[in-house]
């Protein structure tokens, strides 16, 4: 990865003005929100700021007001979380440039924190207009991104800025870069991934990416009996996308030729209904689902070996779960081998990075979410960086 500058490379920056690009878009009930992580997250980066003298102003979105203001999409909505998370006053500021937002940096004392209002209430935003970033840029004297989970997105706030003023990555996203190039950008090999979920055509680049990259690709979930179907195994009546078929086996050419060992369940967990803990619940081989089972979760012998995989790899590069993990018990094979891949982990003979939202709700339901490398919970960001593609946010991050 092509260097970045981090909050290390700054200077003397009291009194100085930074506009710190956060994700504030918490999931609200009863105006209050229901997890404050991605606060706890740039807590870091605002607090390091505020103790060298810095006046921080905050730039976030907050849901999809498309280019107009609504009173229900302000950010003054999580200030008090916030506030609550830092353990800090902050000014709420009503605009993002103009008089208002110069008379409040007066205000401001060295040390202070300022929240600057949805940043997609202006249509320059999400059209990345270099005239609304630069009328942005002219309050601040540097431009700080700490959020990974809008960078796949080339916004004003989160591109367009970096070109107006010196960008640095905060600790936040300095820890996500890090992390991610230990996975695919610079791993020690072998590496294996792990790719589940419900549909291959969501994951289609991630397959077509990662074959060139690992040399084991593990796959589960859903999209494991269309890789099933295409090598001519019955899948029953189990989720299944059969005009893919071909495309599997395209991925299944790739990776023969790249040197990549592609891993399908040859044990399956099948039911007549998708329930918990159906009465028709049986483990079987593959090749003896019958026409009214479908498939809901990788069988043991497999999970087990799988695990041996792992043990023989030094990276691990995980999205998706391996079944349908949120119905006991098909949740055993996820379960099972995020332990030993957190076991792994644990006992310093694997970098395991993962990420996406289910991925997140499947580690942390096994109990291992802590126990990991690193667990990104940018969903977007973290797929497209899986697919090798280019984040405009990181990009305008390098040195």
């Amino acid at each position: 990865m092509s260097s970045f500058r981090t909050l290390d490379d700054l200077g003397d920056i009291t009194g100085k003005v930074a506009l710190v690009r956060v994700d504030l878009n918490l999931p609200m009930k009863d105006g209050s929100a229901t997890d404050v992580s991605r606060v706890e997250a740039v807590k870091p980066t605002i607090l390091e700021l505020t103790e060298k003298g810095a006046k921080v102003l905050l730039l976030a979105h907050y849901g999809r007001p498309k280019g107009q203001r609504f009173s229900t999409m302000s950010t003054s909505f999580v200030q008090g979380d916030v506030e609550k998370v830092l353990d800090k006053e902050i000014m709420f500021i009503p605009e993002v440039m103009g008089p208002v937002v110069e008379q409040s940096i007066g205000i401001l004392g060295n040390g202070d924190i300022g929240l600057l209002d949805n940043v997609r209430f202006w249509p320059g935003e999400e059209a990345n207009d270099p005239e609304f970033a630069r009328g942005m840029a002219v309050h601040g004297d540097f431009y700080v991104n700490d959020a990974f989970s809008a960078a796949h997105r080339a916004h004003a706030s989160t591109d367009g800025l970096a070109h107006h003023l010196p960008a640095y990555a905060g600790r936040a996203m300095e820890a996500e870069l890090k992390a991610l190039d230990a996975a695919l950008g610079n791993p020690e090999a072998p590496v294996a991934a792990v790719v589940g979920g419900a549909k291959v055509s969501t994951k289609l680049d991630v397959l077509t990416n990662l074959v060139g990259k690992v040399q084991h690709l593990i796959i589960g979930g859903g999209m494991a009996n269309t890789f099933l179907a295409a090598k001519g195994v019955d899948v029953g009546k189990s989720l299944c996308e059969h005009d893919l078929t071909d495309t599997a086996n395209r991925i299944i050419d790739e990776a023969a030729h790249a040197g990549c060992t592609v891993h399908l369940p040859y044990d399956v967990v099948v039911a007549k209904e998708f329930a918990a803990n159906p009465a028709s619940l049986r483990t079987c081989n593959v090749h003896e689902v019958a026409a009214d089972e479908m498939i809901l979760d990788v069988g043991p012998l497999a999970t087990e070996a799988l695990g041996d995989v792992l043990k023989t790899c030094s990276t691990l590069v995980w999205n998706g779960p391996m079944g349908a993990f949120e119905t006991e018990p098909f949740d055993t094979a996820t379960v099972a081998l995020a332990k030993t891949a957190a076991a792994l982990t644990q006992d310093g003979s694997l970098t395991s990075v993962a990420g996406g939202g289910d991925t997140v709700a499947a580690l942390a339901h096994a109990g291992v979410k802590d126990e990991f490398t690193f667990v990104s919970t940018a969903g977007g960001a973290f797929l497209e960086w899986m697919e090798g593609k280019d984040l405009p946010g990181v990009a305008a991050l390098i040195a």
